[in-house]
């Protein structure tokens, strides 16, 4: 996977916090192939027929971002590490007006356990992923943000190390540790479900 250079992300994206327009227009092309990246690990973990693509997800988090032109932008990890965030949001959001629909109009037809099954079971296990990784991130957030551009990102871990600054045994120790602390959280949803 080819790095977005880090400099010259940077430098656009504390322009275009300063109000430099411009800059955004030469920050896309930097940044659109590592966020279609992220999306399409976002849309592959979703259920087949899911009704949000892979490039309304990257338009919607596009909208997002340039509302969000005035935060001050550390840097490119910061950066994806909020669109990673927004992308995820954005699925959550989807998901939750999702459930709370009563009626199905122009939805696939299938047989009602599959129903309850494909699309119910996906819904509520992003959502519940969300929140586990929201109370993580609470908690740690580094390691929240390992779990975003790993799991997300797509990131491998000698990546994640560059862009959050630490060393890679201090990213594989946060990666087994989020693991296992997001698992628990995830077991003891379901087990207060039952």
């Amino acid at each position: 996977m080819a790095i977005v250079p880090a400099k010259g992300v940077t430098a656009l994206l504390q322009a275009w916090s300063g109000g430099d327009e411009s800059a955004l227009e030469g920050l896309i092309p930097l940044i659109h192939e590592e966020l279609h990246r992220i999306a399409k690990r976002y849309m592959d973990r979703e259920r087949p027929g899911h009704t949000l693509q892979t490039t309304a997800l990257i338009n919607e988090a596009y909208l997002r971002l340039a509302d969000a032109r005035k935060v001050p932008w550390q840097d490119r990890a910061h950066f994806f590490a909020i669109a990673a965030q927004m992308m995820r949001r954005i699925l959550v959001d989807h998901a939750r007006s999702r459930q709370n629909l009563k009626r199905g109009g122009g939805v696939q037809q299938v047989a009602l356990d599959e129903a309850f099954t494909v699309a119910r079971e996906r819904s509520a296990e992003l959502v519940k992923l969300h929140d586990a990784l929201t109370a993580l991130s609470a908690t740690d957030p580094r390691k929240g943000q390992v779990v975003e551009l790993r799991f997300f990102g797509g990131l491998n871990i000698e990546e994640i190390a560059l862009v959050l600054k630490v060393s890679p045994d201090t990213v594989m120790r946060d990666w087994k540790f989020a693991k296992v602390w997001l698992l628990r959280e995830l077991r003891s949803g379901a087990r207060h479900e039952a």
